[in-house]
């Protein structure tokens, strides 16, 4: 009986884990898309979050002259078995979840291009770290579910709210290929969407932002409710608001609207 060939390890492919949302892109005409919507040269740094089985990686490397491509995967049977099948000394690939990264250290690498396939899970959380260091992004396209990005990019409507008017106060936003569960393996059970943002510097100063959009989140708490039965729950003085304003649904309001009666808040 003929021996069976010896498997070495790193001729293993691991498993996909539902946990971490791993569904890996199959489609290179997407990545393609993807990378010819930004611009990189020898002087970018491109940021990708959760490398796979590096489909995406090796694309990025192939087809730009990216300066380096820092690489953050959490789960380390995919981080090693990227390390060994993908040879590019551009490549500098972490195992590290990325929300546990302090973006500070990023300082040291701009400026940065993000292009990623991002869990589905992590999508707001990350675009909340984008905005806090938006200064180091020049651009990016990103993967991410189509309800998702429905709602980034809403103006009105079920989607609209107050993730909507956060990420359109900070970010330009674009709506780029929609891409079916057949694109990946394993399938997905919904779409998923290109989204293409760059950071907006040109953004109205708001006072107290912080507090404002704290004040925003409360209005949209129940979208069915009017304004008034939102807020009266809370400990917030809107006396001074118009009445007919207070008879609206936040999803009725406009980002002008909420920045006219904020200054009419009070504690």
């Amino acid at each position: 009986m003929a021996k069976r060939p010896k498997i070495e390890s790193s001729d293993i492919i691991p498993r996909k884990k539902k946990g971490l949302g791993q569904h890996f892109l199959r489609d290179s005409s997407i990545v393609e898309s993807m990378i010819s919507h930004v611009f990189v040269d020898h002087k970018t740094n491109v940021l990708e979050i959760g490398c796979g089985d590096g489909f995406l990686t090796k694309a990025i490397l192939a087809k730009t002259n990216c300066k380096r491509l820092l690489c953050f995967e959490i789960d380390p049977e995919w981080h090693e078995f990227v390390s060994k099948s993908v040879v590019d000394n551009r490549l500098e690939l972490k195992l590290l979840n990325i929300l546990d990264k302090d973006w500070k250290e990023f300082e040291q690498t701009q400026p940065l291009v993000m292009l990623a396939n991002l869990p589905y899970q992590i999508t707001f959380p990350i675009f909340y770290r984008i905005q806090k260091c938006k200064h180091l992004f020049v651009e990016g396209v990103v993967m991410i579910q189509e309800e998702v990005a429905q709602k980034i990019v809403a103006q009105g409507g079920r989607n609209y709210g107050y993730v909507s008017l956060f990420l359109q106060h900070h970010f330009a936003l674009e709506l780029l290929d929609k891409i079916p569960p057949e694109a990946f393996c394993p399938p997905p059970k919904v779409d998923s969407r290109l989204i293409y943002f760059k950071p907006r510097f040109d953004a109205i100063e708001i006072k107290n932002e912080e507090r404002f959009w704290k004040f925003v989140k409360l209005c949209f708490a129940s979208p069915r409710r009017t304004l008034r039965n939102n807020l009266q729950a809370t400990q917030l003085d809107i006396k001074s608001i118009p009445e007919a304003m207070l008879k609206l649904r936040a999803q009725q309001m406009r980002f002008d609207d909420f920045l006219s009666i904020w200054p009419l808040i009070k504690d």
